[in-house]
């Protein structure tokens, strides 16, 4: 069996959906083509996306191509980590699958925005009641 030259996995968050690919190297993130600073500026912490190698004591094994499209910074931010917890189960099922499911990376979360309902101004809010 050979070593695959990479390895990937896809992450969700609300509209948001992270493709990531990780080559093993020294440790760099590129987003979009850009570094994680150009992309999120200091919106994410860039702490929170390193989380999953963190837990499973991979940090600066790999770089990281992340291709994400849709949602806002938050979404994006979580589905970037989605993604990697996904590729870094794909690299050793083994011995990455518990410590990552401890952490609840492995988890989609499920929450998503709540349609607008008609006569309402947002999902669930009323316009102002007048008595007379």
């Amino acid at each position: 069996m050979t070593i695959p030259s990479f390895f990937h996995g896809t992450g969700r968050r609300k509209t948001a959906v992270a493709r990531v690919r990780l080559i093993p190297g020294e440790g760099e993130i590129v987003v979009n083509g850009r570094s994680l600073e150009q992309h999120f500026g200091n919106a994410v912490p860039e702490g929170e996306l390193r989380m999953p190698f963190r837990v499973t004591g991979t940090e600066g094994r790999f770089n990281t191509l992340i291709k994400v499209e849709g949602g806002g910074v938050t979404g994006q931010a979580g589905a970037i980590r989605h993604g990697i917890a996904r590729a870094l189960l794909m690299v050793d099922p083994e011995s990455n699958r518990v410590p990552l499911r401890q952490a609840g990376f492995l988890t989609r979360d499920p929450r998503m925005k709540e349609r607008k309902k008609y006569g309402l101004k947002r999902a669930r809010k009323a316009p102002q009641y007048t008595k007379r």
